[in-house]
């Protein structure tokens, strides 16, 4: 068993549960002593009554509501940037157990567009985070840095020129572009002088085809596949905090509060 943050909280609210609640059981006959004094509870018991409702209130959010993430990387620039930290909707795509990850409700499924947090198919312990750009049904074409749904063409507009900061300083100087995807308008950052990597895909179902809005740097379904809706864990909403060290302003204030789409 792979011992994630879930699990741990699992396990800190079973184990306190069962402290408080089983000293409760195991004395609630007895009264405050003849002389008026109160029963004093063992130390651990206490720790464990006052800690338990905190951590149930927090697994219970993180499970079924929502969760933070922090972006690690710029494959998901301009939307996303290295250093922000994301809150995730975890119950946009049906609500499941936590550390076992089984669906118990189901409440919805990715929509073409919708930017979300996966675990990676090839070590579910790792989170991702990409754009979806084929769901099941879709034949997905990518064609000179062009995508192609069901053989329609997702235009783009030029948006002028990246002038990257902080992490993202690397990417100044590639073509920022306008995408509509399927009716979702958002930016894509493309690098003219990099060879097109051009494939096809038929999206199988229970599967999604995403990408990074970062065409030319991203690892995505192009190298290793689609996502199983097993492996779904939501849909980002908004920035929180961005915080990155290497940027000409460690905070960017203007980046908090914003939804992501």
């Amino acid at each position: 068993m792979h011992l994630d943050f879930p699990t741990i909280l699992v396990f800190a609210t079973l184990i306190t549960g069962l402290i408080w609640g089983g000293y409760a059981l195991m004395n609630r006959g007895k009264r405050a002593a003849a002389d008026g004094g109160a029963n004093e509870e063992p130390l651990l018991v206490e720790y464990s009554r006052s800690f338990f409702p905190i951590i149930l209130l927090v697994l219970v959010i993180r499970s079924f509501l929502a969760e933070p993430f922090r972006i690690p990387s710029g494959s998901m620039m301009p939307t996303l940037l290295d250093g922000d930290f994301i809150l995730v909707n975890k119950f946009s795509y049906g609500l499941r157990l936590p550390m076992f990850n089984t669906k118990i409700l189901d409440l919805g499924a990715p929509k073409t567009g919708d930017v979300i947090v996966f675990r990676y198919p090839k070590d579910p312990s790792i989170n991702y985070i990409k754009r979806v750009v084929g769901v099941p049904g879709d034949h997905v074409e990518y064609h000179n840095k062009v995508l192609y749904i069901n053989g329609k063409e997702m235009p783009q507009q030029l948006d002028g020129v990246y002038m990257g900061d902080g992490g993202g300083v690397s990417s100044t100087g590639d073509s920022l572009r306008l995408e509509n995807l399927g009716g979702v308008n958002h930016n894509i950052l493309v690098k003219t002088d990099y060879m097109p990597r051009d494939f096809q895909w038929d999206v199988r179902e229970g599967e999604y085809f995403v990408m990074g809005d970062n065409r030319d740097n991203s690892q995505d379904s192009r190298f290793w596949g689609t996502v199983p809706d097993s492996n779904l864990v939501g849909k980002a909403y908004m920035i929180w905090m961005n915080w990155d060290w290497s940027a000409s302003s460690v905070i960017s204030w203007r980046r908090i509060g914003t939804k992501v789409h």
